[in-house]
């Protein structure tokens, strides 16, 4: 039986973690917050793929440390956030067998647990789905439901590939990839501009965002800064990579960004991870980005009033 252990079990982690268990894996989470209701009750999931159903996971740890057997594999959801060490959270539970899958936000995110890890397996994933923690362990799935996974920086993978046999024969489709980079940077390229301009302008949904031709001409020309930062680091987008998130968004239902949620809230927000490290990346390659430098700057302004506040 393929053991997994799931750090971070917020909406992401519960939902692909009992898609996982339906196939027999003997799925483990952390979770802190949620920790008393999700022990005695589990998770009470809705979801348009799964059903409406309750996951019990095989054991519950408030910590990682409390996990004294190292998984086949190890999940890790959490954010990506500024002064957290990834590498030191799950350190303990890590074995030298165990295949270290992060499914993150960001571009250029999995280079410090490579390094921490030189021989463990790294798979990097990416999520496409629209999910949310509703209440203290509920989880409301409303669209979507895929994970595109490869092992970084590239190659094959025999791991990748058995984790993409029980998503998909649970219901939740997911497509191994050679080039998981490259398709970390075509996912920023919506990222790292529908996120940032959701909370510049206030707790924007995609509908306004997209709303005038304006608005529209401005995404798109922040979109091209990120397509030509990704070219320059070596993966060039497809001509019509723009034109096909435009005309995906606008054809679903008005939602708001990770990041605006995170706003909302006052929860930290990956602003690093999504923007940051793009801008970073533009500076490196000798890309001029000026739309993102100024909502990096303008983030980062929302950030620290934010912080100020608390």
């Amino acid at each position: 039986m393929t053991s997994i252990l799931i750090v971070g079990a917020g909406a992401v982690g519960a939902l692909f973690g009992s898609a996982l268990a339906r196939q027999g894996a003997q799925v483990s989470v952390v979770c802190r917050s949620d920790y008393d209701i999700v022990a005695r009750e589990g998770y009470d999931i809705t979801s348009p793929l799964l059903g409406n159903h309750r996951f019990y996971p095989h054991a519950v740890f408030k910590s990682v440390a409390e996990c004294k057997t190292p998984p086949d594999y190890l999940i890790l959801t959490t954010k990506v956030l500024e002064g957290v060490d990834r590498a030191a959270l799950i350190r303990p539970a890590v074995g030298p067998r165990t295949v270290i899958v992060l499914i993150q936000n960001g571009v250029d995110i999995e280079a410090e647990i490579a390094t921490a890890f030189p021989e463990n397996e790294i798979l990097s994933g990416l999520a496409i789905v629209g999910v949310g923690r509703s209440a203290p362990g509920m989880v409301n799935h409303q669209t979507m439901g895929q994970l595109n996974l490869g092992r970084y920086p590239n190659g094959a993978s025999p791991a990748a590939e058995r984790i993409a046999a029980l998503l998909n024969g649970a219901g939740i489709g997911c497509k191994v990839t050679d080039n998981v980079v490259g398709a970390r940077w075509q996912k920023a390229v919506w990222n790292a501009t529908f996120n940032p301009i959701s909370i510049t302008g206030g707790m924007l949904d995609t509908a306004i965002m997209l709303g005038t031709p304006e608005s529209t001409a401005f995404i798109q020309r922040a979109m091209e800064e990120v397509c030509a930062v990704a070219g320059a680091a070596g993966y060039p987008m497809h001509p019509k990579v723009i034109e096909q998130f435009i005309g995906g968004t606008k054809a679903m239902p008005p939602y708001h960004t990770s990041m605006a949620l995170d706003y909302k809230y006052g929860r930290p927000m990956e602003i690093e991870a999504i923007l940051g490290n793009t801008v970073r990346a533009a500076r490196k390659h000798g890309v001029d980005t000026p739309i993102l430098e100024t909502l990096y700057a303008v983030t980062k302004m929302i950030e620290a009033r934010i912080r100020a506040d608390r």
